[in-house]
């Protein structure tokens, strides 16, 4: 009998090196390390809020990819299907932070990433359909054999709900977004939930509106659309209700990893079967609280966390 896990991510991983002190990397001395990548984070967000979780990647076979399983095994994330690849290198990825809304990132994943290298023969997919939740990422869709592994897996999902898609639209990774859209299209033809900010939005349903942007995904035969729209809050709609919460007033150190904590407490409350208001609003919450620490994987909040940040949103108004 196959593991049945409550969250199974696939896709990005790597190390984060992010600066000690805002400015240009050529200024900065001192970085800290940690786990990265974000299908990496969305798991160990799940795994800080109680769930097990599992990680579909490939890393290198060097030193960072020992780090890789290491940290995973330290946040509770499985590492069963984590495969060191020999002839790639552990990605790295580094950032300037240049709080609050400004924090540029630099990927260094040539020529190719180990896990792009992920294969459908390589894919458990008893595991991955009896999961409770799958997330995948357009960011796997960008080059073969990935494209065809990750495509692999939505299928076998037959559209189970909970099966997200995050847009994770990264434009370095494409040819072009004509290429990306077209991918992006047909894998949410296998998903139920679909993530994004507005940028990634756009580039899945041509809209920069996010009501229809929204509509545009339901229309695809999607559940639930959820669409974060920075310091404007975030915008979710199902087919019968919609949602807009408010941002919630944190002192930005680091936005990067707003958004993963974002997806691993979404996760939550729709394993859960709570109202779409409270799943939003406790995702929205646990973004909050990542943005304002430096670390991603390493910040993820635990569900008290997340409960007293949102039991002092709502005093506060």
């Amino acid at each position: 009998m196959s593991d049945v896990f409550d969250v199974i991510t696939m896709g990005r991983v790597g190390v984060d090196f992010y600066p000690t002190t805002p400015g240009p990397l050529a200024d900065v001395q001192f970085f800290e390390k940690f786990l990265g990548g974000s299908p990496t984070n969305v798991a160990v967000a799940a795994a800080r809020l109680g769930h097990s979780a599992a990680l579909i990647t490939r890393t290198g076979a060097d030193p960072f990819g020992d780090f890789v399983r290491q940290a995973l095994r330290g946040y509770g994330v499985s590492e069963k299907f984590v495969w060191a690849l020999e002839g790639f290198q552990t990605p790295v990825t580094f950032c300037e932070v240049f709080p609050p809304d400004y924090f540029p990132i630099y990927f260094y994943r040539a020529p190719k990433a180990p896990d792009l290298e992920i294969f459908p023969s390589d894919l458990d997919l008893e595991t991955i359909r009896s999961a409770r939740l799958f997330w995948a990422t357009v960011s796997g869709l960008s080059v073969e054999p990935s494209r065809a592994a990750t495509m692999t897996a939505l299928a076998a999902r037959a559209r189970r709900h909970p099966t997200v898609l995050d847009l994770d639209f990264r434009p370095t990774f494409w040819s072009s977004a004509d290429t990306a859209r077209s991918a992006t299209r047909e894998a949410l033809t296998h998903a139920s939930v679909a993530v994004g900010n507005i940028a990634e939005v756009e580039m899945a349903v041509d809209s920069t509106d996010p009501d229809v942007a929204a509509d545009r995904l339901l229309e695809l035969g999607l559940e639930l659309a959820v669409i974060k729209r920075g310091p404007d809050g975030v915008l979710a709609k199902s087919h019968g209700e919609r949602v807009e919460v408010a941002p919630v007033e944190v002192e930005v150190v680091n936005g990067l990893g707003a958004g993963d904590a974002f997806g691993g407490a979404l996760c939550h409350g729709v394993l859960a079967g709570w109202g779409l208001e409270k799943t939003v609003s406790f995702a929205n919450a646990a973004g909050a609280i990542v943005a304002s620490r430096l670390a991603c994987s390493a910040a993820m909040p635990s569900v008290n966390e997340i409960d007293a940040a949102m039991e002092g949103t709502t005093r506060a108004k």
